[in-house]
C-alpha cells in the first residue's frame, strides 16, 4: 500500500513539472497549439495503459459512446483553460481555484445524478466558495482571463469524472484514458489549422517537458491505483499545492500574500473534506484503475 501512495505522489509531482514546463512557455504560443503537442505526446503513455485483452481501436471505440464524447470534450476544454491558467496566473493561485474541483462534482451529482448529499458536504461546498472569495477578493484587485479560464478547468474536470463515475463499469481502462488524450487532440488540431506557429528549439523543449511528464504521470497513476485502494492515492493530488508553491517562488517569482494564503488553504480543505466524504458515501470510484 505505501508503494502505491509513493507512486501517487510521484505521479502528482510529474503532473506539476508538466504544468511548470507549459508555464514556461509564457503564452508564447496560442494555448490550444500546446495543448495538442501534449496530447501527442501523451499517446505515448498508450502501450503502457493498454493491459490484458484490449485492443487499439478501443482507444476510440467505446461501449457508451455518449459519455465518451462527453468526457472527451470536457478534457479539450479543461486542458486548454488549464494552460490559459497556469500562463495568467501565479501557480498557486491557479492551483487553488482548479481545486475546486470535488466541489463542482458534490453539485453535479446532485443535479445530474440525484445523488443525496449531506450537511457535512454541503458545508464543505460553502466553504470552498467562500475560500475563493477571500483569494480573489472582488472589487480589491483585477480579475482576468486566468481566472475564468481556472474556474472553467475545474467546471470540466468535474463534469468529467460525473461521466466516469456512470463509464467505469462498463469501458475498458484505454478507453477511458483515450477520451482525455483523443479529444484535445482532434478539438485543437481543427482551432491550429487558422493560425499554426511553428515552435523554435527551445519551445520545442518545453513543449516535450509538457507533454511526456503529463504522459509520465498517467503511467504512475495507474501503477499507483493497481498497488493502493484509490481513495487512499486521490489525495496526494492536493501535493501539487506544495509544487506549485516552490515553482512559482523559485521559476517565477511568484509573491502570495496572507490573505491569499488563507484561501487557498481553506479551498485546499473543503476538497480534500469532500474528497474523504466522497469515498465514505460513493464507494464507485475504488473501482476505478485511472483516478
Amino acid at each position: 500500500m505505501f508503494k502505491g501512495v509513493l507512486l501517487g505522489f510521484m505521479a502528482f509531482a510529474a503532473y506539476a513539472c508538466s504544468d511548470a514546463f507549459v508555464k514556461l512557455l509564457r503564452g508564447s504560443l496560442p494555448a490550444y497549439e500546446a495543448v495538442f503537442f501534449g496530447a501527442a505526446l501523451g499517446l505515448t503513455a498508450l502501450p503502457f495503459i493498454r493491459h490484458g485483452g484490449a485492443r487499439w481501436h478501443e482507444v476510440v471505440i467505446a461501449r457508451r459512446p455518449g459519455l465518451w464524447l462527453v468526457r472527451a470534450a470536457a478534457s479539450a476544454i479543461g486542458s486548454t483553460a488549464a494552460v490559459i491558467a497556469f500562463t495568467a496566473l501565479p501557480m498557486a493561485e491557479a492551483f487553488a481555484l482548479i481545486f475546486l474541483l470535488p466541489i463542482f462534482v458534490t453539485i453535479l451529482s446532485v443535479i445530474l445524478l440525484k445523488e443525496h448529499v449531506g450537511w457535512r458536504r454541503w458545508s464543505a461546498v460553502v466553504a470552498g466558495f467562500v475560500g475563493v472569495l477571500v483569494v480573489l477578493r472582488p472589487g480589491f484587485r483585477a480579475l482576468g482571463i486566468g481566472h475564468l479560464a481556472a474556474t472553467v478547468c475545474a467546471l470540466t474536470g468535474a463534469i468529467s469524472i460525473i461521466a466516469l463515475r456512470v463509464s467505469v463499469p462498463h469501458e475498458k481502462r484505454i478507453t477511458l484514458y483515450g477520451a482525455g488524450v483523443i479529444g484535445p487532440l482532434l478539438v485543437t488540431s481543427i482551432l491550429m489549422l487558422s493560425n499554426f506557429v511553428w515552435p523554435s528549439m527551445h519551445q520545442w523543449l518545453l513543449l516535450l517537458g509538457y507533454g511526456l511528464l503529463a504522459a509520465l504521470a498517467s503511467v504512475l497513476l495507474m501503477l499507483a491505483t493497481q498497488r493502493s485502494p484509490a481513495n487512499h492515492v486521490a489525495p496526494t493530488q492536493y501535493s501539487q499545492m506544495l509544487w506549485a508553491v516552490l515553482f512559482g517562488y523559485v521559476l517565477f517569482h511568484d509573491r502570495l500574500d496572507w490573505p491569499m494564503l488563507l484561501g487557498i488553504a481553506i479551498i485546499l480543505g473543503a476538497g480534500l473534506f469532500t474528497l474523504v466524504r466522497e469515498e465514505k458515501v460513493t464507494p464507485w470510484w475504488r473501482r476505478a484503475r485511472l483516478v
